[in-house]
């Protein structure tokens, strides 16, 4: 289902569409939600370029949603797959074991009804770890008959438990794969909104197209100046727009430089590398080269990992975004990020206030 998406790139955008005017988490500070697409158009039946600008956020705003709930479905029925398959394996190795206890307990109750008693080799070996000693009496025979017998029982009942479990697995696969259909049908729907918007950006006059990067290049501006942390990491960039203040060592150092790599490289829902990444592919593929997996989508990040305070939020964190934690950036310093903003563009640095900030998580910790 990943779906490259080219688009007309608009002159002298530096960060995601769908900004916000401040950090949800910041006292005194609030944020508005992302436009719905298709604004009414103004007098006269001509919409302004900032209406324009408001639908086209709103179309990949939407597109954002879809490719991590769509992530999220894949990774839970990924994960779901993997688990029953490993309760079948250990159902079949358990019918083993029950009969070969069933076939022993025959064999041994056959020996005795003809006056004899069951040779211990195969008692011992079934029954013991340290086969060292053998049945050399009646006695110990019909023992280890009714050990046969307690295990077989004891092996039944695991079977029993087992099974049950398989078929609870197998259900719930069913359903997740269900889910999975259903939010690719729904990114279906989304990718032939994102057409739309790409033709909407391909058919901007030149002077449209100026202004929307005017526009957005305000909203960065504003941005910049709302973000309220200081000490280390935290403080305002002296290197444009992708330099730290502070060196980074370590995984985090690792992650951070794998991130930075990728700058200029296109956006692609679901793409993990090493051409194109969403923008949870790009933070969960940089933390995997660091030597420290997480989790694969944002919303798993954000439930998954530690969280810090944005006032310690340190080179190597991940800043997530919206009430819905739907996307993610690493945090580079100086009230940086640098993410996957959305299709149609490519691996930035952007301000971390430039959307509404959930919270902070830390990998590695």
């Amino acid at each position: 289902m990943n779906v490259s998406t080219g688009g007309r790139q608009l002159r002298g955008r530096a960060s995601a569409t769908a900004l916000a005017c401040a950090i949800a988490l910041i006292p005194g500070l609030s944020y508005a939600a992302p436009h719905a697409p298709g604004p009414d158009p103004g007098p006269g039946g001509t919409r302004s370029i900032e209406q324009v600008g408001a639908e086209l956020d709103g179309l990949y705003r939407q597109a954002e949603v879809a490719t991590e709930a769509y992530n999220t479905a894949n990774e839970k029925a990924t994960d779901q797959t993997k688990r029953l398959a490993s309760l079948r394996a250990d159902l079949t190795r358990i019918e083993g074991r029950v009969g070969d206890l069933h076939a022993l307990a025959g064999a041994a109750a056959r020996t005795q009804y003809r006056g004899g008693y069951l040779n211990s080799t195969g008692v011992q070996l079934l029954l013991g770890e340290h086969p060292d000693h053998a049945l050399d009496d009646a006695a110990q025979a019909q023992q280890a008959m009714q050990n046969i017998i307690n295990v077989s029982e004891a092996q039944k009942a695991a079977r029993a438990e087992l099974e049950g479990k398989t078929d609870a697995a197998a259900k719930d696969l069913k359903e997740l794969n269900r889910t999975l259909a259903d939010k690719a049908g729904a990114k279906e729907q989304i990718e032939k909104k994102i057409a739309d918007a790409e033709r909407i950006e391909a058919g901007l006059r030149k002077e449209e197209t100026d202004k929307l990067a005017q526009l957005e290049r305000q909203r960065t501006d504003e941005a910049k100046s709302k973000w309220p942390v200081s000490g280390p990491g935290g403080g305002t960039s002296d290197k444009g727009g992708g330099g730290t203040t502070t060196s980074v060592s370590g995984a985090a150092g690792k992650a951070l430089a794998f991130a930075m790599d990728q700058i200029g490289k296109p956006y692609v829902w679901g793409a993990v590398g090493p051409s194109s990444f969403d923008c949870s592919g790009l933070t969960s593929t940089a933390w995997a080269a660091a030597g420290h997996p997480i989790p694969r989508t944002s919303q798993a990040q954000w439930h998954g990992l530690t969280r810090v305070s944005l006032s310690s939020a340190q080179p190597g964190d991940l800043i997530i975004y919206f009430k819905d934690a739907t996307h993610v950036g690493m945090y580079i310093g100086g009230g940086q990020i640098v993410h996957a903003p959305r299709p149609g563009r490519t691996i930035t640095t952007a301000p971390a206030a430039s959307m509404p900030i959930l919270g902070v998580v830390r990998p590695g910790v």
